[in-house]
């Protein structure tokens, strides 16, 4: 088995635990009431980045909402790979259409429901656990 794959099965439930953790965050963009979330969001993108093992990462404050920038420069003469996703989800309303609290992230058959959890606070996490994977692994 290869070594990049040996470590996301050895990783997969702390990896899965810390995207359910992420999912919790009510990071709603449109909702004045959630702008702690969102910076709180924002700081959680950042340690994962960090914990990834980009060499930095940083929040950046906008006239919005905060912008989260990372990177990891193997090789300055390579090309650069740019990897764009949000941290902010949808508003959940109307309430009563959602099975399970929005927030509270439920697998069912294998499959994670949760707001953000498709757009995009899933897609996203996957790119940083891939780079943890080939950082950890030594296999960029």
């Amino acid at each position: 088995m290869q070594v990049w794959k040996e470590y996301q099965e050895k990783n997969k439930e702390r990896f899965l635990n810390e995207m359910l953790e992420l999912l919790r965050i009510p990071s709603v963009s449109a909702k004045s009431e959630h702008k702690g979330d969102m910076q709180h969001c924002a700081e959680a993108v950042k340690k994962s980045l960090l914990d990834a093992g980009c060499d930095k990462a940083e929040v950046m404050k906008t006239e919005g909402h905060p912008v989260v920038y990372g990177e990891k420069i193997i090789d300055p003469s390579k090309p650069t790979v740019l990897v764009y996703g949000h941290y902010d989800v949808q508003p959940v309303e109307p309430l009563e259409l959602w099975t399970n609290p929005p927030f509270e992230p439920t697998i069912v058959d294998g499959k994670v429901f949760a707001r953000g959890s498709a757009d995009d606070k899933g897609q996203f996490f996957m790119h940083v656990k891939a780079l943890e994977t080939l950082v950890k692994t030594n296999t960029m």
